[in-house]
């Protein structure tokens, strides 16, 4: 019974020491490969990365079809999917049939501005033939009075003299009265041209949007890359915002490795550097040092000596140039891991076996 317990640990003190043994010997290997450099160059351990661009839907609404599938090779401008867009569309045919009737009500508007100034003519020229009546009545009127203290002409001339006198004065006032109301209906017709012309603005502004809406339907490539996994299948309904495609940018390819402290201070950005892949180590392929991190990764919980302070190490990426990925862009992959070698200054001199990078 005591020897059948006792086994396992055994086996599993065997494991942690054969751990230990490998995680030396990788730390040897390191510390060889990094001695056996020139000085003023260093090296680290690293995976081909790329940018990843969700291609994502900004309506929601479902999908059509999709165009691509993983694995496909796209460039920019390529059409990925299609959403669908039939109450898209039919809301766009009801924006321009509003569009056409606020168009023929600025033609009406206009028209009965027209005819509301026409009235107003017609108004302005009635009032000066009342004015003329009355002052012709107002004259008779005044020799009627004069003619009446005399005894020239009867009452009943005076009298009805005086009444012609005062309806031509009550004339004269609805004359003016009908210049006013078409005035305002001047006003009022041209509040109805503002009216329509806002509709026609609101009627082209309402069919950008939905032009905008269906031309957002049609997903498309924004760089030339890789699709690297297909989220959604035809027929599914999304939300806006999701996700229908993966894409790999292949026009932004790095490799991301650690540099102690000692060494990641003497890194200079748009420094030469060298990455050999695993995969492929006959090919040199050219980079430049894109980025170093400004804070340390694998902090200690205290950094207080000289020598806790070597076990820092900074994030550096090593940019491959994108005139060189657009040549072999067929041949880019990314998740392969390789070794970046860099300059620590600019007049080090590459090793034999990294003189000369891939054209």
């Amino acid at each position: 019974m005591a020897n059948s317990e006792s086994n396992p640990n055994k086996k599993y003190i065997f494991i942690v020491v054969a751990a230990l043994i490998a995680a030396g010997g990788y730390y040897a290997w390191q510390k060889l490969n990094n001695d056996s450099l020139p000085e003023g160059i260093a090296s680290g351990n690293g995976r081909i990365e790329a940018v990843e661009i969700d291609i994502s839907t900004k309506s929601p609404g479902r999908i059509r079809q999709i165009l691509a599938d993983e694995g496909d090779f796209v460039n920019a401008g390529d059409v990925l999917a299609q959403m669908d867009t039939d109450q898209a569309e039919s809301q766009r045919r009801q924006a321009e049939a509003q569009l056409r009737r606020a168009e023929i009500s600025i033609e009406t508007a206009r028209s009965l501005v027209a005819q509301r100034e026409a009235e107003q003519k017609a108004a302005a020229a009635i009032i000066a033939q009342r004015e003329a009546q009355l002052d012709a009545a107002q004259r008779r009127l005044v020799r009627s009075q004069q003619l009446s203290e005399s005894r020239t002409v009867s009452q009943q001339i005076l009298d009805d003299d005086r009444a012609n006198a005062r309806g031509v004065e009550a004339a004269v006032s609805a004359a003016k009265a009908q210049l006013a109301a078409t005035e305002a209906g001047i006003s009022a017709a041209k509040a109805q041209v503002v009216d329509a012309e806002a509709a026609v603005d609101a009627a082209k502004a309402a069919i950008s949007t939905i032009a905008v809406e269906i031309n957002d339907a049609t997903l498309k490539a924004p760089k030339p890359g890789r699709v690297q996994y297909r989220v959604a299948q035809p027929g599914e309904v999304i939300s806006a915002g999701g996700r229908v495609l993966n894409l790999v940018d292949l026009s932004d390819v790095y490799m991301t490795f650690f540099l102690p402290t000692a060494q990641a201070g003497q890194v200079a950005i748009g420094a030469e550097a060298r990455i050999v892949l695993d995969a492929a180590p006959q090919f040199v392929i050219p980079a430049k040092i894109s980025f170093v991190a400004d804070v340390a990764q694998f902090t200690p919980k205290s950094v207080e000596t000289e020598e806790e302070r070597q076990k820092l190490v900074f994030r550096v990426k090593a940019k491959i140039p994108q005139e060189l990925l657009q040549k072999y862009i067929q041949q880019v992959k990314t998740g392969l891991p390789g070794t970046v070698y860099v300059k620590l200054n600019s007049e080090a001199t590459w090793p034999q076996n990294l003189a000369e990078p891939v054209q």
